[in-house]
C-alpha cells in the first residue's frame, strides 16, 4: 500500500498540486502573454508594410524600370 501511495504522488502533475485560484491566475497570465505576442507580431507586420510603402513611394523612375518584369526591348 505504501508503494501505491508513492506511485500516486509521482504521477501527480504540477496542475494537480496547485490550487484552483493559482492555476486560474497562471492560465490568465498565459493568455495575456499570448495576446501580447500576437499584438507585437501584428505591429511588426504593419511596420514592415509601412516601410515597404514608403520605399515604393520614394523610388526613382530608373529603379522602377529596373524592377519591371516586362521586356522593354520589344517596345523599341
Amino acid at each position: 500500500m505504501a508503494r501505491n501511495k508513492q506511485e500516486d504522488s509521482n504521477n501527480l502533475s504540477l496542475k494537480d498540486t496547485l490550487d484552483a485560484d493559482m492555476l486560474q491566475k497562471l492560465q490568465q497570465r498565459k493568455k495575456e502573454l499570448s495576446e501580447q505576442e500576437e499584438s507585437n507580431k501584428e505591429k511588426a507586420r504593419q511596420q514592415r508594410l509601412e516601410e515597404k510603402r514608403r520605399k515604393e513611394a520614394n523610388k526613382s523612375f530608373a529603379e522602377l524600370f529596373e524592377e519591371s518584369d516586362q521586356d522593354w526591348q520589344n517596345y523599341k
